[in-house]
């Protein structure tokens, strides 16, 4: 591919550089966040910064830190900045772990929503973190109707199937065949289920508001305080992945792959562009800087060698691509291990993607693609969360020696951590300083 996307990738790094918009609480907040953010930016283009930055692992840790719980902060919003502000007045980091991973309690209760159990709904209140509930949510025989009209599939089918508040909508008539004279057409509106579906999700819609200017709120205090933002777009999906997670479920997919294998592909096909065309639009408006995809079903022995080049690697690739296209940077957070994917995954110009790795050995990944793309992750969420400071210390020491040498090593956690001794995320941080700094 051509230079092109390096410039419009400058471009969207010198604005979250500029900080456009952020009032700095003191000129060294303001200093701290240019150094955040151009340490950040160099491990992005695999390039030697001041030190390995250190990102603190996401998830409801900040609840816990400040003695409170998931399912509190789930339904109360200023409870749930006041505690993520302690957690980061306490803790240092090169970027703010934003509270938006806390799902909005009351949102979700009002959508009857089918796809996950959190304390409260599913789990007990105790609960300290979400579960997945899987299920066949589109049939075998659907793949016809999601290709020609995937508008119409998730209104009138799909989302009835998913949020209890969507289930009248299997009552109304498609949008896609109105004519001039549509009266008729919107009959279903007098039915009192719909009426009252819409009543709801307008009620959904100000809670979803009120919810965002909690997590916006706390935002602006981070970044007042020289702590960046991601510059994230949203979380991105491959395209199998959205339709073996949400639709046809795993057993689904994968029995798909050997009895439909071309309605398959042509429905990722048709989400792919969907997906991507939203994840642009979003960025574009937001200013956002990386597209962070959560890859589910690409790890080792998942699938074969030849089934992953097919089915998995080529459709997100090909969405890979496009955002390189805009100048996006997009971050692949491979869950599992992907031992046996480095050879195939390393495709793209130095410093054009991110692979965020959870148990994927790291001294090999360095070997194999760390010259070429940033890598960051696999401090084990056991070690955090069972280990001693010291133990933690030493392990980040050792990946930093095994990873940072050349620049482009980010030392992150393998993955979300509901809850974790403090000190040692205190070493995890310290590590980062006393081991990572480069000698220009």
């Amino acid at each position: 591919m051509d230079n092109a996307w390096s410039l419009k990738r400058e471009e969207r790094y010198q604005k979250w550089l500029s900080a456009p918009g952020i009032v700095f609480a003191s000129r060294e907040a303001e200093k701290s966040y240019r150094e955040r953010v151009s340490r950040i930016i160099a491990a992005y283009k695999v390039t030697e910064p001041d030190r390995v930055p250190v990102i603190l692992p996401s998830g409801p840790i900040p609840a816990y830190f400040a003695g409170s719980d998931l399912f509190s902060v789930m339904y109360d919003y200023p409870k749930l900045v006041e505690v993520w502000t302690k957690f980061h007045q306490e803790f240092e980091m090169d970027l703010f772990v934003s509270p938006a991973s806390v799902l909005p309690g009351k949102v979700y209760d009002a959508l009857n929503y089918k796809l996950y159990s959190y304390p409260g709904h599913g789990l007990p209140r105790v609960s300290t973190g979400f579960q997945f509930v899987e299920g066949e949510y589109m049939f075998a025989d659907e793949y016809d109707a999601l290709i020609k009209n995937p508008s119409d599939f998730w209104m009138r089918t799909y989302l009835p199937r998913v949020c209890g508040v969507f289930e009248s909508f299997k009552l109304l008539n498609p949008f896609t065949n109105l004519t001039e004279l549509p009266a008729g057409h919107l009959l279903p509106f007098a039915n009192p289920e719909v009426k009252k579906s819409l009543q709801s999700l307008m009620e959904i819609g100000d809670e979803v508001a009120i919810w965002q200017s909690h997590i916006l709120q706390f935002s602006r205090w981070a970044q007042s305080q020289g702590i960046p933002a991601s510059k994230g777009a949203g979380l991105a999906k491959a395209p199998f992945d959205i339709l073996g997670d949400t639709l046809r479920g795993t057993k689904g997919i994968f029995t798909d792959m050997y009895r439909q294998p071309e309605k398959l592909l042509a429905a990722m096909d048709v989400i792919a562009k969907i997906h991507t065309d939203q994840l642009i639009n979003s960025a574009n408006a937001s200013n956002a800087v990386t597209v962070q995809f959560a890859l589910h079903k690409g790890s080792d022995g998942f699938m074969s060698p030849r089934q992953f080049d097919m089915f998995y690697w080529n459709p997100l690739k090909k969405m890979v691509l496009s955002l390189l296209d805009e100048g996006l940077l997009p971050l692949l957070f491979a869950e599992g291990s992907y031992n046996s994917r480095l050879d195939t995954i390393n495709e793209f110009p130095k410093g054009a993607v991110i692979w965020y790795f959870d148990k994927t050995d790291m001294k090999t990944a360095k070997e194999k693609i760390g010259q070429n793309c940033c890598i960051q992750g696999n401090v084990p969420t056991s070690l955090l969360m069972k280990g001693t400071p010291a133990e933690v210390k030493e392990y980040c020491r050792q990946l930093i020696a095994d990873c940072g040498k050349g620049g482009g090593y980010i030392l992150a956690c393998g993955a979300a951590l509901e809850q974790s001794n403090p000190e040692n995320l205190k070493a995890m941080a310290a590590a980062a300083k006393e081991f990572g700094t480069y000698h220009h």
